[in-house]
């Protein structure tokens, strides 16, 4: 997979989620990577978390994609406008929703054309005239500057082949003041390069996903300040998974090596405009 161009990851990924669109959570459930790979491999207790008792959870738009609950840490207030990177059948924002109330509104990205049907079609049976999904590349939001007061995101920023480009559009369309919950997951360790090369594993967000340090650092150089881990948990990939792409030996040192694959929630804010050091780039603004 590391070889792989940026449109060949996109592409790769795109014909996955579209596989996922067309099936049930319970499907999914069963055969994906918290469903999120669309292959035979990963279980969905891995990786997902569970919504059931979230406001506003709607099991129709529930694939089981996620890896974390971050739209119960976002700190969404009524009347935000909340946008949601990786939206999928719209389950974070119909939670996003149930907060926001009528007075604000959600966006939802994606960059699949059958979870952008599937989420337009949940939100038009619930009724919700403040909801609405865009067909778009998170590398480059089709959302105006300044236009967000919440960006949330669940188990998706690590399919993004340019992470700092992502962290770059979120900090963008971010208000000043604003902020973000994203989960996603993280590496502390190196994964072996077997591990590396499947398509099935980026889908499924292990093979995609940066060291932990990197990930935060990332976050950092866009701009943000108050960087916080919400939460933090550890992904195990069982045996019957890694001897997918393991020998049994390398199975035996993949559970030596001390590497930890890490579910994380990390929140973040968009400086206040007073906040922000510009460099000088106006006639007579340095003395």
């Amino acid at each position: 997979m590391n070889t792989n161009t940026s449109e060949q990851i996109k592409e790769m990924v795109k014909e996955k989620y579209s596989q996922i669109a067309d099936q049930s959570r319970e499907i999914n459930a069963s055969s994906c990577c918290g469903a999120s790979c669309g292959c035979n491999t990963i279980d969905a207790a891995i990786m997902a978390e569970d919504y059931t008792k979230m406001p506003g959870y709607n099991p129709a738009a529930d694939l089981g994609l996620g890896c974390g609950l971050p739209t119960e840490f976002a700190q969404i207030k009524e009347g935000d406008v909340v946008v949601d990177l990786g939206s999928g059948a719209g389950n974070d924002c119909f939670v996003a929703r149930s907060v926001v109330g009528a007075t604000g509104k959600v966006i939802g990205i994606d960059m699949t054309d059958k979870m952008i049907e599937k989420a337009r079609a949940n939100a038009e049976k619930l009724g919700f005239n403040n909801v609405e999904f865009r067909h778009g590349d998170i590398e480059r939001m089709p959302i105006t500057s300044n236009a967000a007061d919440v960006v949330v995101s669940n188990c998706v920023l690590n399919l993004v082949p340019d992470k700092k480009k992502a962290f770059d559009e979120t900090y963008r369309i971010l208000k000043p003041g604003g902020h973000f919950s994203v989960s996603d997951i993280v590496l502390d360790g190196n994964l072996p390069d077997n591990l590396l090369k499947a398509a099935e594993l980026y889908a499924g967000c292990v093979s995609g996903a940066i060291q932990k340090d990197e990930y935060l650092n990332v976050i950092k150089e866009a701009g943000f300040k108050n960087i916080s881990i919400q939460k933090e948990r550890k992904i195990m990939l069982p045996n019957e998974i890694l001897r997918e792409y393991l020998s049994d030996d390398e199975t035996l040192a993949f559970h030596s090596s001390g590497l930890n694959i890490l579910s994380i929630t990390v929140f973040a804010e968009k400086p206040l405009a007073s906040e922000k050091k510009e460099a000088c780039c106006e006639p007579g603004c340095c003395s």
